[in-house]
């Protein structure tokens, strides 16, 4: 099938390149001044085609939802990819306590629900670090838990 989706794409392209030259621009003077030769037409346009093609396609790929859907499949089914995304959460939620904690700290303003709120993330992520692997399920379960539900750990 991806043979001769191509194959095809390929002809479609010698086709329409070859039809735009010789009905197009062979017959306009001042086109022909330009593109002198069916070479130099092809270089040309092949030149500023492809770029602008894979510009367009990637942009338009990642606006699609057939992207998020691949990303949510690699992250379910890679458990390194989860481990990453999982520890880049922990880091951002503790980060964030941690500078609010700081400022606070530094206007003196400070208060036990607050010191709190970090020993819980504290043993939260030392309980996630003690049982998970890369073989049981434990970082998708947290993924499915508290990433994908943002407004549970946001300030």
């Amino acid at each position: 099938m991806g043979w001769s989706t191509y194959f095809t794409f390929i002809f479609a392209a010698i086709n329409t390149l070859t039809v735009t030259y010789f009905l197009a621009v062979n017959n306009y003077p001042a086109l022909n001044i330009i593109f002198p030769s069916f070479e130099i037409y092809v270089l040309i346009i092949i030149s500023i085609g492809v770029p602008l093609l894979i510009f367009i396609g990637y942009s338009h790929y990642k606006k699609t939802k057939a992207f998020r859907s691949e990303v949510d499949v690699l992250v379910e089914t890679n458990p390194l990819m989860r481990r990453n995304v999982v520890n880049t959460d922990i880091i951002l939620r503790l980060n964030t306590n941690l500078i609010a904690l700081i400022l606070k700290l530094s206007k003196d303003a400070s208060n036990e629900e607050e010191l709190k709120n970090i020993e819980k993330i504290q043993t939260e992520i030392i309980e996630l670090i003690k049982n998970r692997s890369l073989f049981n399920n434990l970082d998708i379960d947290y993924v499915n838990e508290n990433i994908r539900k943002k407004s549970d750990y946001m300030m």
